[in-house]
């Protein structure tokens, strides 16, 4: 009877876990395909090609090792299908490619918002986006040929292991670990630390008076307004809120993973398919925590969802980065974005906006 309701909850755990992993495996195809489009329909954002790289890292990732977790995760895992001695080499050099290549990627996003918020007025964007993200595939490459050098697969009777975390990468498991996670850890941590201190900086500084400034009256409401506010609130509490919401998802997600490359391959192997998938939720996170949080991107969102509707077909405008804008994007030519005549910004109407669509903002 024992015997029979521990088989039960561990069926029952599993497919809680399956479930689970399915709709982590939706939503990071669905958000990162539907961020992509809203990106490539969003000309001036200064971050684009960084968020288009990370769109397609994540669809790599949701196409390639994602679904090799669900069908051949090692037991107690998700699934029950053995590779074979090269798909399971393939899959290590997937696994080690691809996760630096996201953890690097999103420092680099967070380096380029830290470069256009605290630096906004340096002529031209150095280094090069182009150049940036050669180096993060460099490194990614780099990494998942280490996984090649690992022990071979395990023989028939023993469970495959072929996952990063066990039997992977061998003695340069800490190598690994030091440049997948701790490396981008650090910069991300310092960039939007930088950024939240600026954000903080504003927020304390005393407005400047107005230069012709009217006589107040004498009246009820003119000396209430002197009073302070009943509520104070703290300053810089919105500017901390992207950063946060930033460096906690990076840390919750990831520094798990990154702990157990570190653990004896033994331990390892006991929280593999847990500490994969917390790590695996990533992917499904960066849409809505670098694409939504961003105004330009949410204006985009919703002037495509009315284009959509058929009850307002006049309101679609043709808006959409150019080749040639993106090709100098990537060199990193300060130039603008090339737009035809009816997509050129109104400087009226960003005046009276109060802010330009082209930088990132954090509701």
């Amino acid at each position: 009877m024992a015997n029979t309701t521990g088989l039960n909850a561990t069926e029952i755990a599993g497919s809680v876990g399956l479930i689970l992993a399915v709709l982590v495996e939706a939503g990071a195809l669905l958000g990162n395909a539907a961020l992509l489009v809203v990106v490539l329909r969003t000309p001036g954002l200064q971050d684009a090609l960084y968020l288009v790289h990370l769109c397609i890292v994540d669809l790599l990732a949701a196409a390639s090792i994602m679904p090799l977790g669900l069908l051949a995760a090692p037991p107690p895992g998700l699934g029950r299908v053995r590779l074979g001695p090269e798909p399971c080499r393939a899959a290590r050099f997937l696994s080690a490619a691809l996760l630096p290549a996201c953890t690097l990627g999103v420092a680099a996003l967070g380096l380029a918002r830290y470069r256009f918020i605290v630096h906004p007025l340096r002529p031209g964007v150095w280094p090069p986006p182009g150049l940036v993200l050669t180096a993060v595939w460099a490194v990614a490459g780099l990494l998942g040929a280490l996984s090649l050098l690992g022990p071979p697969p395990a023989p028939p009777p023993a469970p495959a292991r072929c996952s990063v975390l066990v039997g992977g990468l061998g003695p340069f498991r800490p190598l690994w670990a030091l440049l997948a996670f701790a490396l981008p850890a650090l910069l991300l941590l310092g960039a939007y630390s930088s950024i939240f201190l600026v954000a903080r900086r504003a927020a304390l500084r005393p407005p400047r008076p107005a230069r012709m400034s009217r006589l107040r009256s004498d009246s009820l409401d003119s000396r209430l307004s002197f009073l302070p506010p009943l509520r104070p609130r703290l300053p810089g509490g919105k500017a901390a809120l992207a950063p946060a919401l930033a460096v906690g998802q990076f840390a919750a997600c990831w520094l798990p993973y990154g702990c157990a490359c570190l653990a004896p391959a033994a331990r390892a192997a006991e929280a593999e398919a847990a500490v994969t998938w917390v790590a695996y939720s990533a992917f499904a996170a960066h849409p809505f925590l670098y694409g939504l949080l961003q105004r330009p991107i949410r204006l985009t969102l919703g002037r495509l969802t009315r284009c959509a509707l058929p009850r307002t077909p006049g309101t679609c405008t043709s808006h959409a980065w150019q080749p040639r804008a993106l090709l100098q994007r990537l060199q990193g030519s300060p130039q603008g974005p090339a737009l035809g005549p009816s997509e050129a910004p109104d400087p009226a109407r960003e005046l009276a906006g109060g802010q330009s669509p082209s930088m990132p903002e954090a509701t």
